[in-house]
């Protein structure tokens, strides 16, 4: 095959559509917006464009940091559940027989063939007070209390009381897994199947346990697979508006709530543009950290 430095112009014309809907779908709108960003909210709720930090030093008040920190800790703490359910998953699908691999990475892919609002009321119709869980749980409740009853022990369970399983900031946390949870799985196989597993049957054969080989071996290995997956799981979290909206409470409100309010009701476009750069300087800053990770880990050997 020819190699495209023998031909750069066949090459630059092959690259000037995708280059152009870039610069102009992706680029160009996110240079707008960060002009907005320095600009002001006019009377009637207009852009005046104008160069001024007021927007930057408004998005760091306290209130709205608040908002920011409490985006950043659910999305750690969905991110830690993914890694926790996920990695023994990827590893099951790693090392699962062949014939089954492609059934279960089915498995895994098959809610991106739903859209994310019909999978989310799907949850509502689960958590909800008179919902799917609440209806099994009654259902234990009730043949329990009968069971007491048949050993002089009527009153033991008393009556049951629906749990408050949504509109709360736990419903938001199951959501994100539910949907995040594919993002680390996809990524941590994909690195897991690459491995040369020779190198875990050695430390096997030196006498390390299976435990001693998975946190010695295997993980490390695994790191640039698990790092990824953490992180597109932490970003995805963290700017998440649709999940919050439907799932959470009024004390569920996350930053990308709190963009979608300044851009909407508020009518503050230049506020609502800080804000989502204030979360894009965040996200380089995380790509930053793992890139620095990635480049430091590629002389380490194990």
């Amino acid at each position: 095959m020819e190699n495209w430095r023998d031909n750069k112009l066949a090459a630059a014309i092959l690259l000037v559509p995708a280059s152009t809907w870039i610069l102009i779908f992706f680029t160009l709108p996110l240079a707008i917006v960060w002009v907005y960003s320095f600009g002001q909210r006019g009377p009637q709720g207009q852009t005046l464009l104008a160069f001024s930090l007021e927007n930057y030093v408004r998005a760091v008040e306290w209130i709205h940091l608040g908002i920011l920190w409490k985006s950043i800790w659910t999305a750690a703490v969905a991110t830690l559940i993914c890694f926790l359910m996920g990695f023994p998953l990827s590893l099951g699908i790693a090392f699962a027989p062949a014939r089954y691999k492609n059934l279960l990475l089915l498995l895994v892919i098959l809610p991106f063939w739903t859209n994310l609002l019909i999978r989310t009321y799907a949850w509502i119709a689960v958590l909800r007070t008179r919902g799917f869980l609440n209806f099994g749980l009654e259902w234990v409740h009730a043949r329990l209390d009968g069971l007491f009853s048949l050993i002089g022990l009527p009153d033991l369970m008393g009556t049951f009381e629906p749990l408050a399983l949504l509109y709360n900031h736990s419903a938001v946390i199951i959501g994100l897994v539910y949907v995040a949870l594919p993002f680390l799985v996809l990524p941590i196989y994909a690195t897991l199947e690459k491995l040369d597993r020779s190198l875990m049957e050695v430390s096997l054969d030196l006498g390390a346990s299976q435990w001693r080989t998975m946190f010695s071996v295997t993980i490390p290995l695994a790191f640039p697979g698990i790092l990824s997956g953490l992180l597109l799981v932490f970003i995805l979290s963290l700017g998440t508006y649709l999940t919050p909206v439907l799932l959470g409470g009024t004390d569920s409100m996350m930053i990308g709530n709190l963009i979608a309010q300044e851009f909407g009701p508020a009518r503050d476009w230049p506020f609502g543009s800080a804000l989502s750069f204030l979360l894009l300087y965040i996200t380089f800053i995380v790509l930053w950290i793992r890139a620095m990770v990635a480049s430091r880990s590629k002389g380490v050997s194990y």
